[in-house]
């Protein structure tokens, strides 16, 4: 594989596309392009680097699925509290909107 960060982004694309791996590209960190990578039970993000350099996380699932109750934990572990604007009013107007 060539030192080109480029190259090496588009090799790794193409080898992707041979068995239809779906994947989405995305741009989070001035010096780094990520591909998202998921598959059944799994999401992949590789970064590739202005240096040449590839970093990988896995996020790997417990094999559990939750109903649509789980979504309040979601915005309860990573909503911004607002006290003086009736945060609790607003959760139930979205989590309504979503029923």
């Amino acid at each position: 594989m060539k030192n080109n960060g480029f190259d090496r982004l588009i090799l790794f694309l193409q080898k992707l596309e041979k068995p239809a791996i779906d994947y989405s590209l995305a741009h989070h960190r001035d010096e780094a392009v990520m591909v998202i990578v998921a598959v059944p039970g799994e999401r992949w993000e590789i970064e590739f680097l202005s240096d040449g350099s590839v970093e990988v996380e896995k996020f790997v699932s417990n094999g559990e699925i939750a109903g649509e109750e789980a979504l309040s934990e979601l915005f309860d572990r990573y909503s911004e509290r607002d006290e003086t604007n009736g945060d609790l009013a607003q959760k139930i107007e979205l989590t309504n909107a979503i029923k």
